[in-house]
């Protein structure tokens, strides 16, 4: 059979679509037998040949990507209602954030260049230099986490905050929740009623300190001198390992990189003592916007009436940036948090003091178990029950499964007169309609 194609013409509105001709010819028995089937394409003219002739018309489409003017980017859809992540048991270690054969595989790897004697290729930071696209981001993350702790202080004026004082349990309401899920000490006296008392700043937002290191790459902080170092959050302490300078909390910049040999260092520039800072009671003050401790009622003053949802929604904002920014530090800056407990340290290892007191702390002598961190460690959520209505009645244990939940912080913006961001109307459970008590037994 030989083929005769036209001349293709490129479709006018689509480049990568062209149209055309084809003509098939049946060949005779005698050509089959002489030699071979030839297809040729030829431009203009057509080929001659013997049998009788089919013709058609075709169309030609060819992989070339559409220009970047025309690519339509696809709007993100969020599913209608989600379950929020799965409370891990305290009994077992948490899970790892990469799988477990990745990790073997990459310390195969480096133990085989270690015995071939090869150096273990590093890059920023994990050599110990800057990445210098990721010094603004940290400067940003900076910002808004002083404009979130701040937000936050001026909120707890307007939005009530209410915890348990036996459990970690936290409400943002006019008054606290009455659904019977308390596990502190005496719940049984108390039908697992929360006593609620009025929260504060760190209710809302979890502290999580880490240790702050002049040089990651140094000495290790051992048990015994845990107390020669600084305890600040987890996020400024990101940020000052990534580029942001802060006189009070300095931090060595190396020019030169650090080499190893598998879990070796062979040269990291030498140690360096960390030097020695006058700190005064002003320069304490300064740094009381970074910490959660230094953000009490008294500090910063409630806002105006009309303010009020501008503030919130500059803090929904700071707090979506400061998630956004953690993210992206830690897909370069190494986070461990110990696989037991809530520790966090940021810096390439562990520290070795011996603070554990969690599942089979004493098979460990007290170390912590550390592995690699994620976001929701380092700025926890803090989920909290969506209150819909703050006039509504409170909320009952026969009607939980109906009740949604949304991050503290987020919660509490939303009170102050905040939108309500899309992805986390799902969690929400914004579009369940909540039956009445004599009712959720109708409900399949």
């Amino acid at each position: 059979m030989k083929a005769t194609y036209g001349l293709n013409v490129p479709h006018p509105f689509n480049p990568g679509v062209c149209f055309g001709f084809v003509e098939l010819k049946r060949p005779c028995i005698a050509d089959l037998r002489s030699k071979r089937l030839v297809s040729k394409l030829q431009l203009g003219h057509q080929l001659h040949s013997y049998g009788p002739t089919t013709s058609g018309n075709f169309l030609c489409v060819h992989g070339r990507k559409p220009r970047q003017d025309q690519a339509v980017k696809k709007q993100q859809i969020y599913p209608q209602n989600v379950d929020l992540p799965p409370i891990q048991p305290k009994n077992k270690k948490k899970p790892y954030p990469i799988p477990f054969k990745k990790i073997q595989q990459a310390g195969r790897a480096d133990k085989k260049l270690a015995e071939m004697g090869i150096e273990k290729p590093l890059e920023p930071p994990k050599n110990g230099l800057l990445v210098p696209d990721l010094i603004p981001v940290a400067y940003e993350v900076l910002d808004a986490w002083k404009v979130l702790i701040k937000g936050l202080a001026q909120l707890l004026h307007v939005v009530p905050v209410y915890g348990c004082s036996n459990c970690p349990e936290v409400h943002v309401g006019q008054a606290g929740h009455e659904i019977q899920d308390c596990h502190g000490p005496d719940n049984v006296h108390r039908r697992s009623f929360h006593s609620w008392v009025k929260g504060s700043i760190n209710d809302v937002l979890i502290p999580i300190e880490s240790y702050h290191l002049y040089d990651p790459f140094g000495r290790r902080i051992k048990h015994e001198n845990r107390f020669d170092y600084d305890r600040i959050p987890a996020v400024v302490e990101l940020c000052i390992q990534a580029g942001v300078d802060i006189p009070e909390y300095p931090s060595r910049r190396r020019t030169k990189p650090i080499r190893m040999i598998g879990k070796k260092v062979i040269d990291r520039g030498g140690f360096v003592e960390e030097p020695k800072l006058d700190r005064s009671v002003d320069s304490s003050s300064l740094l009381m916007e970074l910490d959660t401790y230094g953000a009490h009622i008294g500090k910063f003053p409630p806002p105006a009436a009309a303010d009020v949802p501008k503030v919130a929604q500059e803090t929904l904002k700071a707090y979506e940036t400061v998630r956004w920014g953690v993210r992206k530090l830690m897909q370069k800056y190494t986070v461990k948090v110990c696989g037991y407990c809530s520790e966090v340290h940021v810096g390439p290892w562990g520290h070795n003091a011996k603070l554990c007191g969690a599942f089979k702390h004493q098979w460990r002598d007290g170390k912590h178990g550390w592995q690699d961190a994620t976001v929701d460690e380092v700025v926890p959520p803090n989920y909290v029950w969506h209150v819909r209505d703050p006039a509504d009645p409170p909320m009952r244990s026969a009607l939980k499964r109906f009740y949604g939940k949304a991050p503290a912080v987020v919660e509490m913006c939303i009170h102050a007169g905040a939108e309500i961001p899309d992805k986390y109307k799902p969690m929400m459970r914004l579009d369940i309609v909540i039956p009445d008590t004599e009712e959720a037994r109708l409900v399949a």
